[in-house]
């Protein structure tokens, strides 16, 4: 096999977090399951916010209790503030990915704070990591995502020297992985290239992460535009369900499966069961009750098996 592609299934955070239907603890927890059995090594399991603005996510903690710790799985919980991190340092999560945003408008609308008060909050977090390191399951591996990379409802366009800013910051609190996030599906190829390598001259030593919703059609052009300037690990979400509640317009993210067939029809591996994850896109479109937006789900795989 060719050069290896992880892919962070987000399914079952992002992609259920813009549902319509509020799904049970324990029906997320099979939806894990059944995503890691398809192939998922890293899976953002849950979300550590307050159920009054996503209802969607409430019960993190039992969906974790569902999940014991299993050698070979990595599931990520996403926090938006200390408070959130705190939460999350109580459960079984592997690892904790702190949300933040490229933008004032969009960090204001979906956690109250501007740009230099969120970096501000991860540092802190950083801080308290810290002084808790020794102690028994208390310093989850961390990450950080920014959201709006490639443009924010509320304030338009974001600049590569924004993105190349911001990053560097984070990177300098050390942060070791950093996913740059297309939250309203509005970048194109072309900047995703540009930004990767802006990305990267900012932080040489952090590792990347992409994540593209698929609003305007362009997701699957990015994912590949992410992956020729030398990205490994892509974000995506079985199903291309997914959205933001704090996002006006924004729709799903690239389907798992959609992003699993490309790679591996060009030779790249991604360690997926393409035939499993059709069923389980399947399986999690019958429970919020609408089909999923996938394109695999439609034609099937090529060769047909």
């Amino acid at each position: 096999m060719g050069r290896f592609i992880q892919i962070v299934e987000v399914g079952p955070r992002d992609g259920l977090q813009n549902e319509k239907t509020v799904l049970e603890p324990a029906v997320r927890a099979d939806f894990v399951r059944r995503l890691e059995a398809a192939g998922a090594k890293r899976i953002e399991a849950v979300s550590f916010v307050h159920p009054k603005y996503v209802p969607q996510m409430a019960g993190a903690e039992e969906v974790m209790a569902a999940l014991p710790r299993t050698e070979g799985r990595s599931r990520i919980g996403l926090v938006l503030n200390g408070k959130g991190y705190d939460r999350a340092l109580g459960t079984g999560v592997d690892e904790v990915n702190v949300a933040m945003s490229a933008t004032d408008g969009f960090g204001l609308k979906n956690q109250g704070l501007n740009v230099d008060q969120q970096v501000q909050m991860l540092a802190d977090i950083l801080a308290g990591r810290a002084n808790a390191e020794g102690a028994p399951g208390a310093t989850p591996k961390l990450s950080a995502t920014l959201s709006c990379v490639w443009g924010c409802p509320f304030d338009g366009e974001v600049s590569v020297e924004q993105v190349s800013d911001l990053v560097a910051r984070i990177a300098a609190l050390g942060v070791e992985e950093i996913a740059l996030a297309d939250t309203i599906g509005v970048g194109d190829p072309w900047s995703v290239t540009k930004k990767v390598e802006a990305a990267r001259k900012a932080a040489p030593d952090a590792t990347l992460r992409l994540h593209f919703h698929d609003t305007r059609n362009t997701g699957l052009a990015n994912a590949y535009a992410g992956v020729e300037a030398g990205v490994d690990i892509l974000d995506a979400s079985v199903g291309g369900i997914g959205g933001c509640p704090f996002a006006p317009g924004a729709t799903g993210n690239i389907a798992t499966e959609d992003l699993v067939y490309m790679l591996e029809r060009a030779g790249f591996s991604t360690g997926y069961d393409l035939d499993k994850l059709i069923e389980s896109a399947r399986w999690i479109g019958d429970r919020i009750g609408r089909s999923n937006r996938s394109a695999l789900d439609r034609s099937g795989p090529f060769p047909k098996r």
